[in-house]
Order: C-alpha cells, then structure tokens, then sequence
C-alpha cells in the first residue's frame, strides 16, 4: 500500500460563498462512467443532480480524460474538484466535489492481497475540506474497496487499513470526518460492522455512525437492486438487491460529531424510462449538534 499527497485542485468557486443553512448536505454516487446510452442517462443525471444541489459529492467510476471532466459535466462548474490520480483505461475512477476548497487531498492505494490488483478499483481518497462555520474543517473520506463478491477477506483488510490510515490524520484534532462511498458491502459484513462499531478487525475497532439506518433503521433501502434494468440485464442477472452505498459519520466518545437530520436513496427512478445509473444515490444532511453531552467540554 502506498499514500499520496496532491495539492489543491484549481478549479474555481465563486467568491463569499457559504452555509445555506445548518444543514450539510452530502451525497455519494456511483455514476457508472459513461456505460450504457450515456447521452440518455446524461440530461436524466444533470437536471436531477442540480436540483438537489449537495454540498460535497462522493462519485465513483467518473470519467477524466482528453479533456473531459464527466463531474463538471453533471454537477456545473460551481465546485472544486479532486480526482483520484489512478485512472482505468477509459479514465474511470473515483472524485471528490466540494462547494468549498481543499486543504490536503490524500490517497491510499487498497492493494493489501495479490487477490486485489493494483487499480483505481480499491483506493481510498481523504479530502480536507475548509466548511464555513458551524462545521469548519472536516475530512471527506471516500472509501472504494475491492468489489468481487468472494473478497470480503480483502475488505476487511482493507477497511482497517483505511481507518488506520484516517485515525493517523486525525490525530489529536477535534474534527469532524464524513465517511462514504460505494463500499460493495451490506451492513452485515464484518467490514461494516467494524466501521459501525459492532465488532473490531486487525486488533482495532472505531466506529461511525450510519445514516441511512439513523434515519430508516427497518427499511433496506437497496442501492444495487434489480428493480432496475440495467442492474437485472447487467453483469449480474442473478441479484437480488443490498445497501452497499453508504454515508457515516465518525464519532467521538459520546456519538456521532454530525447529527443526521435526513437521508434519503436519490435517483432511484427512471425519468422517461430512462435510469440514470445502475446504482442508486444515497444523500443526507447533517448538522452541527445544538447539544453537548451532559459531563463534557
């Protein structure tokens, strides 16, 4: 495994801009490169992506190359970007959106078995990002692990050395870490329990707090399901549907840093029978707590 450091991107933002409200609005997205009618699912994804209007944006399988940026593409030029610098052939990987800039924007390449590769498919991309008061200074930590449905050995694997590599940035700091991504895990696999902290890995154990089950905690909410076509017609005929995109937040000793005020599946029905991928989104809004636990400082 290898980590590297990349300087702020140079994409710009307009000036002054800062909190709507409360509230931090954060979404991840496999956008599924540009497979399948791509100019189809394009317009489906601009209109939809804009009108939700996220704060910070986790995509995976994002096209970057020849001069094609297929995140200011969908989401507009009004966000600073970070790609991840391991590319696939037809320039898929994973990015980071943000409205606000970039301090440090690090990566840790997820090759821990000769099972896994060396390939954009298994990194893990960790974003400083400069929020506006009340939330300030947070890591944004996209996590994309190997997807095969037999390595859920490298995953845990994987998953600890992630978190190794998120609590070392951390540090003593008072800051607040939003984890998410296309983790190609349910909540029951050891490596998301061990996220949860439900169980410890690797002689350690942290724990974030999910939102989707925060907000639903007896609804499945698929995000890979064959209710859509281009699931049921893809590489997998056979899926019956699982969670496996997620949004956490990393707690401290009395819970979650950011409150989860909603989380929501988005783009999770055709428009004109056209789907806009073959995942579904997952967003959620999260807030600085108006409460501090009772006893501490």
């Amino acid at each position: 495994m290898s980590a590297s450091l990349h300087q702020k991107p140079d994409t710009k933002m307009p000036p002054g801009s800062t909190l709507r409200s409360p509230e931090l609005r954060t979404l991840t997205y496999n956008i599924w490169g540009a497979h399948g009618a791509w100019e189809n699912r394009r317009p489906v994804l601009i209109n939809r992506l804009r009108e939700l209007q996220p704060d910070i944006v986790a995509l995976q399988e994002a096209v970057v190359r020849d001069g094609y940026d297929q995140i200011v593409d969908v989401l507009g030029a009004d966000y600073y970007v970070a790609h991840q610098s391991l590319r696939g052939d037809d320039g898929s990987g994973n990015s980071i959106a943000s409205r606000w800039p970039f301090g440090e924007v690090r990566e840790l390449d997820l090759f821990v078995t000769p099972r896994v590769g060396h390939g954009w498919l298994a990194c893990l991309t960790v974003a400083e990002i400069r929020v506006p008061d009340p939330v300030g200074l947070l890591l944004l930590v996209h996590h994309k692990p190997s997807g095969q449905l037999g390595l859920e050995y490298e995953r845990e694997l994987q998953a600890v050395a992630a978190a190794r590599f998120v609590e070392e940035l951390v540090g003593e700091r008072r800051i607040h870490v939003i984890l998410t991504g296309d983790f190609d895990s349910t909540p029951d696999a050891a490596n998301m329990r061990f996220w949860r902290g439900r169980q410890s890995l690797g002689g350690m154990s942290v724990c974030y707090r999910d939102a989707w089950e925060s907000v639903h905690p007896d609804e499945s909410g698929h995000t890979f399901t064959p209710h859509n076509p281009l699931v049921a017609n893809g590489e997998l005929p056979l899926e019956r549907g699982r969670r496996i995109d997620h949004i956490l937040v990393r707690c401290d000793d009395y819970g979650p840093t950011l409150d989860v005020i909603t989380c929501a599946r988005v783009l999770d029905e055709p428009v004109n029978g056209i789907w806009a991928s073959d995942h579904f989104g997952v967003m959620a809004d999260l807030a600085v707590p108006t409460a501090s636990p009772a006893g501490s400082s």
